[in-house]
């Protein structure tokens, strides 16, 4: 009896949750070469450095929320976008670093290739070297925003938080970003083409 309702508040979670996900249907590892994006020559990841479970992939995930909608599950380090039928992408990511975390509901209301990065005041307070970024740091390989940024927004306006592209491919699976969502060039590049203006983003 006391199996059975273990059982039964194990599945009655599974429900209330909304989604679940299950091992990988397809496993896009061969996606991480160089390759001349606009002009800038994007370096190959060593990817077989990256642990499997973040490469790039389709995975079942069933979900309440409709295809296009992109769920950031900040405690697995995993964005999914959802595809419908059940299936989703889903990418490995970088986090914010304790006391940078943060959850809520947002929208993608801008899309940019290789943007510009402008540090926030309370950052360069943090790191007074960044100062000479004050009013923009060029795009490049170097650019913490990476070849891809996505800016979202909510009921307030500028949420200040982005899912962008990483030079930093080691950072993937780890909590070390001061709030952004960040993913590895390639896949920013592959889930800026995919999602639209104006999707729903849900941080967990």
């Amino acid at each position: 009896m006391r199996m059975q309702k273990l059982l039964l508040a194990a599945m009655l979670a599974t429900a209330l949750a909304g989604c679940s996900t299950v091992g990988p249907m397809r496993i896009f590892s061969d996606d991480y070469g160089p390759r001349v994006d606009a002009g800038y020559q994007l370096p190959r990841i060593p990817i077989s450095k990256v642990p499997r479970k973040y490469h790039r992939q389709i995975v079942r995930y069933e979900t309440k929320e409709k295809p296009g909608t992109v769920i950031v599950d900040t405690k697995e380090k995993f964005l999914y976008l959802v595809l419908g039928d059940g299936e989703a992408m889903r990418y490995g990511i970088g986090v914010g670093r304790e006391g940078f975390e943060w959850q809520g509901t947002a929208r993608i209301a801008m899309k940019r290739e290789w943007p510009t990065w402008t540090p926030p005041a309370a950052m360069i307070k943090r790191q007074p070297e960044l100062a000479k970024w004050r009013n923009g740091m060029p795009p490049g390989l170097n650019n913490p925003l990476g070849a891809r940024a996505l800016y979202l927004f909510n009921k307030g306006g500028d949420s200040g938080y982005r899912l962008h592209g990483s030079p930093e491919w080691n950072s993937i699976g780890h909590a070390m970003s001061s709030g952004c969502i960040r993913l590895m060039n390639q896949d920013i590049i592959d889930l800026y083409d995919r999602v639209q203006v104006g999707a729903k983003v849900i941080v967990k």
